[in-house]
């Protein structure tokens, strides 16, 4: 088995973030770095969006921004060149998706094919895209969560890492269950990072590995404690 990245002696992970909104998850990876939780550096926040409150976080904190305006190009694939091209200048160890609301395209995804993370709101497999919550609930499921993966040319379908999940109250509309489970997404995601930057994590023919370990088809679930 090989070794996940491999640092110099105090040298930092180097992060690109990819975020369409609001930037919570984005912020939670900024608290991490700055408390000393995560062995990396924010080198640069990409949108898809301009104006959106995830840039602002990123100038807040002294982070490289910029805005690329998907809808300036003719086609989905002009796009990604572009945007692969531009992470690619800020030579990242690895690329991190924070709500990024954009399909990547196969050329995209092979390019940064194992050095590419995403979180999902549900407990992958169930309920890949949108309305995740909404999806649970009217499922009468028990329980809901997030997921940490691997991205690849599949959507949401590549191996997951960690998941984290909340019981379904019968109280609970996807707004209350939304909030709940960002909470969770907030812990879990600077922590499969953290892994990745330290060289525990990696994939390797479509499977995730965590300390050379073959991990579960849903992956690890989060324990609360912690260190995992």
């Amino acid at each position: 088995m090989t070794n996940g990245l491999m640092l110099k002696a105090g040298q930092k992970a180097r992060l690109v973030v990819l975020i369409s909104g609001s930037g919570s998850n984005l912020q939670s990876l900024i608290d991490a770095c700055d408390a000393g939780l995560l062995n990396a550096e924010i080198v640069a926040v990409i949108s898809n969006k301009s104006g959106v409150y995830g840039l602002a976080r990123a100038t807040a904190a002294n982070i490289p921004n910029i805005a690329i305006d998907h809808r300036a190009f003719d086609s989905r694939e002009e796009f990604d060149k572009s945007l692969a091209q531009i992470i690619e200048s800020y030579q990242p160890d690895l690329v991190v998706l924070a709500g990024f609301m954009r399909i990547l395209t196969s050329f995209f995804v092979n390019q940064f094919l194992g050095r590419l993370i995403n979180i999902h709101p549900s407990l992958l497999p169930a309920y890949p895209g949108l309305n995740t919550h909404q999806r649970a609930i009217e499922a009468g499921d028990a329980d809901a969560g997030a997921t940490v993966h691997f991205v690849t040319a599949e959507l949401d379908g590549g191996p997951p890492v960690l998941q984290a999940r909340t019981q379904i109250e019968t109280s609970d509309d996807s707004a209350a269950l939304s909030a709940r489970v960002l909470t969770l997404e907030h812990v879990i995601y600077p922590t499969a990072v953290q892994w990745f930057c330290i060289g525990r994590l990696q994939m390797i023919a479509g499977v995730a590995y965590l300390d050379g370990t073959a991990l579960p088809e849903a992956g690890i679930f989060f324990s609360g404690a912690t260190e995992l």
